[in-house]
């Protein structure tokens, strides 16, 4: 076969990018939010200074 696998494992690894693909999605949603949220702190922590 293609790479020298057999048909059933492409459809192992297929499964697995279909398993992993929603989880990546919503890690980086995730990671997203944290990142605007840690940045959001450190803004508030040195305006309250300043003003």
């Amino acid at each position: 076969m293609f790479l020298g696998l057999e048909w059933y494992w492409w459809l192992v690894i297929l499964a697995m990018l279909a398993i992993s693909i929603p989880f990546k999605v919503k890690f980086m949603k995730w990671w997203n939010e944290y990142q605007q949220e840690k940045k959001k702190e450190q803004r508030d922590k040195w305006g309250d200074e300043n003003d």
